[in-house]
């Protein structure tokens, strides 16, 4: 039987791949996982009490977009977040997650040629895997821009060949990055946009880490392209519950664009898409209306950079992440150190390389590891005390 080449030369996904370099090995002391971005802060406990009142929405098939309560609610989120009304009906739809919608956004809206030749889609690189695999979906060619100090960790999408840009049909963008806790500025933001209208490219901004950060919001997409009076069907943006509510298991993401990107993107969705069901639905809808949580949560993260920041006090090439819940942490070689860590400490790290593309030597994410701010603060200072220590003394 014969299988379809376009997917043959992925590499194995980074969580894999970490298993397979360490769980051969015993830890060197007891386990502290800092891996996995998985939020482990209380959600709210209301949540529960939402789902249980709604529990006889389980007997029927949720719609497709988001119930009327949901997407009114992140239209609401919308308009105290980024100062931008949109239509509930006509500019937003309810994901499983984002990743699905990142997934989806592509493969709706991405064409089969642009300018007659084989589309480019842009990526960060480091990068979330689904950008690179939406791209190979769609027949074009993912093409890694890196995102490295001297590009403020953020792809330098301007400085790219013209006959580049000039292939290009999407360009995806995350900020606060990850892994690097990077935020795009509002300067930053206008180039993108001035760049998509000259070069005629969708932009997928994906922000799902924008709720945590230090003291200032970071500016969002939308501001930005409403300001400049963009054309509303050139920005898409996604985002979540996910790390803004402690609340990955409940899968409540969203997309937002213009009336004729979502049309688009809820017609594939129909065939495709997977609606959560409706008392998380009711759930969400709550979540995004609240803010209260959002800022204790917020809170939470701010007293974990003050910890990184004493431990990491004078590490020579620490960068204190602007927002986001990682440490991206330079070293020689991240694999060689993830290995070392783990065996003499059994602090478990993701290394760079493994949310990178690249030639040895060329991949930007060889010199460093990631490290996940999400461990209880009294196990996360110990955590990164022990790394340090193991590290860089």
């Amino acid at each position: 039987m014969d299988f379809p080449e376009r997917f043959s030369n992925l590499p194995a996904y980074a969580f894999p791949r970490l298993r397979a370099l360490l769980d051969h090995h015993q830890p060197g002391g007891d386990v502290v996982h800092m891996t996995i971005g998985a939020p482990t802060h209380d959600f709210p406990a209301w949540v529960t009490d939402v789902i249980m009142e709604n529990a006889a929405g389980f007997q029927g098939y949720p719609p497709n977009e988001g119930s009327d309560d949901l997407r009114s609610a992140i239209t609401g989120w919308i308009k105290r977040r980024y100062g931008v009304q949109m239509d509930p009906d006509a500019n937003v739809m309810a994901l499983n997650g984002t990743r699905e919608g990142l997934y989806n956004a592509a493969m709706a809206l991405c064409p089969e040629q642009k300018n007659g030749e084989q589309p480019i889609i842009l990526c960060p690189n480091p990068f979330y895997q689904v950008y690179m695999v939406a791209s190979l979906s769609v027949g074009a060619q993912p093409y890694f821009v890196p995102a490295t100090a001297a590009t403020g960790h953020l792809p330098d999408y301007a400085g790219l060949p013209e006959d580049v840009l000039n292939r290009t049909a999407v360009a995806y963008i995350c900020s606060p990055a990850n892994p690097q806790g990077a935020v795009a500025s509002r300067d930053y933001w206008t180039e993108l946009i001035r760049l998509a209208e000259q070069y005629d490219f969708r932009i997928f901004a994906d922000e799902c880490y924008s709720e945590i950060y230090r003291e200032e919001a970071p500016t969002g997409v939308l501001t930005v392209a409403q300001d400049l009076g963009a054309d509303p069907e050139r920005i898409t943006l996604f985002n979540s519950l996910s790390k803004r509510s402690n609340l990955a298991g409940l899968r409540s993401g969203l997309i937002a664009g213009g009336t004729e990107t979502i049309k688009q993107v809820k017609q594939l969705r129909t065939y495709a898409g997977s609606p959560l069901p409706l008392p998380l639905q009711a759930a969400a809808a709550r979540v995004w209306a609240d803010e209260t949580h959002v800022e204790q949560n917020r809170a939470l993260y701010q007293e974990k950079y003050a910890i990184a920041d004493e431990v990491f006090a004078g590490v020579q090439g620490y960068m204190s992440p602007e927002a986001g819940f990682f440490l991206w942490l330079p070293v020689e070689n991240g694999e060689d150190t993830a290995l070392k860590v783990w065996k003499e400490t059994g602090v478990r790290v993701l290394p760079g390389a493994y949310l990178s593309q690249g030639d040895p030597g060329q991949n930007p994410g060889t010199g460093f590891i990631r490290v996940a701010l999400v461990a209880p603060k009294t196990e996360l200072q110990r955590g990164l005390i022990t790394l340090r220590d193991c590290i860089y003394s």
